[in-house]
């Protein structure tokens, strides 16, 4: 039995995750979720992802603005449902932003990031601020020293050789 399994860790490789960011999740009275997000710093699209976020933010915002100014400005029906027509597109159009957002936060956060922040409450708009907020305020700044520890890492190790430049 002994020999079986020294002959099945011969077929394995052992991977370093040395450069993977885990940030637990605690609840608002402090208790740990059982939810972690995983950053791995080493991966270039990281930082592209994070900027990207303002950017994607700032359209789907400009967007819901748009949506509820046409909105506005239609003519309200009042029908048989309990929202009249206009009550009805806006509301459509809020939870519209908010599948975007969600989509773009989990982009960055990776599967199910935002179900893991959220740790059972319900998307909504307070939600969603809330996101933004961690993102920005927690999350960014151990990934920005992170990611400065890590380049400050390359530049040492590439920058003094020179044998392998091709001239």
């Amino acid at each position: 039995m002994e020999a079986e399994l020294k002959n099945k860790s011969d077929n394995y490789i052992q991977l370093k995750n040395d450069n993977i960011l885990r940030l637990k999740i605690i609840d608002a009275e402090g208790n740990d979720t059982g939810n972690v997000l995983e950053f791995d710093l080493t991966d270039l699209e990281l930082p592209l992802r994070l900027q990207k976020i303002g950017e994607e933010d700032k359209r789907n915002r400009l967007y819901l603005k748009n949506e509820l100014q046409i909105i506005d400005k239609k003519q309200d029906h009042k029908g048989k449902k309990l929202l009249s027509s206009k009550q009805e597109a806006q509301i459509k159009a809020v939870n519209n932003f908010m599948k975007k957002e969600i989509e773009m936060f989990n982009l960055f956060l990776g599967e199910n990031g935002v179900e893991k922040l959220l740790n059972g409450r319900k998307v909504s708009i307070n939600a969603i601020e809330e996101i933004l907020q961690i993102i920005k305020e927690q999350i960014m700044p151990k990934i920005e020293m992170d990611f400065k520890s890590i380049n400050e890492k390359i530049i040492k190790k590439y920058s003094n050789k020179r044998d392998d430049v091709i001239e």
